[in-house]
């Protein structure tokens, strides 16, 4: 009983926040224009929908991943870090015009040496929460085909 009700209550909570975050992505596209880099804002506006639809799907599948209550957790942390620091770290590089690891849509351009780091650190922590999550997830949906 109580791991539906934790089950129940981190689904929903990934639901609600997936809408949240495609929220923002969207307000993000709205105001792309003001930005010190609007086409780094429109692919912040981007990561924000999609890391948004990411969260509801999972929060849609959540209770068909077999997991320990532990990664469970340590899985739903990490689904909320990396998405909401994806779609964050990608704004702070159009804000400030900085992204000197975002290639392309940074233009070459580079910020302090202060943003540069957390976009940095943004950057590489976040790919590493999400490839966790895929893991976990594929883990446990395994698990519950069997």
């Amino acid at each position: 009983m109580k791991g539906s009700n934790l089950i129940k209550t981190q689904s929903n909570k990934l639901i609600y926040l997936g809408v949240l975050l495609f929220f923002l992505g969207l307000i993000i596209g709205l105001l792309a224009p003001i930005f010190s880099n609007p086409r780094m804002a429109v692919s912040s506006h981007l990561e924000g929908v999609l890391n948004g639809m990411f969260l509801i799907v999972l929060g849609l599948i959540w209770n068909k991943i077999d997991l320990s209550h532990k990664w469970l957790k340590i899985t739903f942390w990490l689904a909320i870090y990396g998405t909401f620091v994806n779609w964050f770290a990608i704004l702070l590089a159009a804000t400030f015009d900085a992204g000197k690891m975002l290639g392309i849509v940074a233009n070459g351009k580079e910020g302090t040496p202060i943003i540069e780091g957390i976009i940095t650190f943004s950057l590489i922590s976040l790919s590493l929460a999400m490839l966790i999550i895929c893991v976990t997830t594929l883990i446990g949906l395994r698990r519950n085909m069997k």
